[in-house]
């Protein structure tokens, strides 16, 4: 919209003056927060199914890793109640990474793949005024605050589902809370991006198999990084190296830093590299997004 300033001169006559009622930037800002509160505005209307989706896996992890392995005698850790109790300060912190995980992909992958299928619904969330690539971070970011409810919301359900006597010691390190959440929740989402952009409709399942399987079972969600070290050949840690390109290996020991004093990666190491991990998620989700719109 423009603003028309009217000034009368005796010499000229009038003179008119056009300047923008809104920047570029201010523009697509509009754009984004908009997109970002209708997914939200979607959410809150289908609430109830997003909390049973949350939190359903991480309740059944600990339900039965425990309560039930306890109950019957077969505690992950051992017989001795401490060592049931070292499993539960392991476990918990990873359910809340593999929460985020879940949420980030399920939130922006699934709905990638629906958006991008035969009823192309994409194009209609493109025409906003604001650039291609401004419609996926808006998917992105929409992504991350689902991821940080779920987080929220799995945190005390986990910590307080156990037998008597096998109960995760957490303690709460507040600035990287923080600072891990947030991270870990993008970059998540970020992934999410990248895969809902790079598989087909009708192949969607085969990431799961393929991708998101091997991460959870390999992200150190049932066992710290520095526990992995007696696995090797000759005198080569080989599953301590190989994990170390799966991203939630390093979301699982950063929310080990964030809630439990428990032994962990150290965090000069964990925040670069999910930095590192979020940037690359996130230019190649971007550029596929863009390659897939305009296809």
């Amino acid at each position: 919209m423009a603003v028309v300033d009217a000034a009368t001169d005796g010499a000229t006559g009038p003179t008119v003056s056009l300047q923008p009622g809104h920047t570029v930037f201010g523009a697509g800002r509009s754009a984004l927060w908009a997109l970002i509160l209708r997914d939200l505005v979607v959410l809150r209307k289908h609430l109830f199914e997003f909390v049973a989706r949350t939190l359903i896996q991480p309740f059944l992890l600990c339900f039965v890793f425990l309560y039930v392995f306890p109950k019957i005698g077969q505690a992950v850790g051992g017989a001795n109640p401490n060592a049931q109790s070292a499993f539960a300060t392991i476990l918990v912190p990873g359910v809340v990474g593999i929460s985020i995980l879940f949420q980030g992909v399920q939130s922006v992958a699934l709905t990638m793949s629906q958006e991008f299928g035969y009823t192309r619904e994409i194009e209609d969330r493109v025409q906003a005024p604001c650039p291609i690539w401004l419609v996926a971070m808006a998917k992105v970011l929409s992504g991350a605050a689902q991821g940080l409810l779920s987080a929220i919301l799995v945190l005390p359900i986990a910590s307080v589902v156990h037998a008597k006597g096998v109960e995760a010691h957490l303690s709460l390190h507040w600035w990287v809370v923080v600072t891990m959440v947030p991270l870990a929740c993008v970059t998540m989402a970020s992934l999410g991006l990248l895969l809902g952009t790079s598989f087909e409709p009708r192949n969607i399942g085969l990431m799961f198999g393929f991708i998101i399987l091997p991460v959870t079972f390999l992200g150190g969600t049932y066992y710290a990084y520095t526990r992995l070290a007696p696995v090797r050949v000759g005198g080569w840690h080989w599953l301590q190296t190989l994990v170390l390109i799966n991203p939630l290996i390093y979301i699982n020991e950063g929310m080990r830093a964030a809630f439990t004093n428990a032994p962990h990666m150290p965090l000069y190491v964990i925040f670069p590299v999910l930095f590192a991990f979020m940037a690359l998620f996130l230019g190649l989700g971007l550029r596929n997004f863009r390659r897939r719109v305009l296809a």
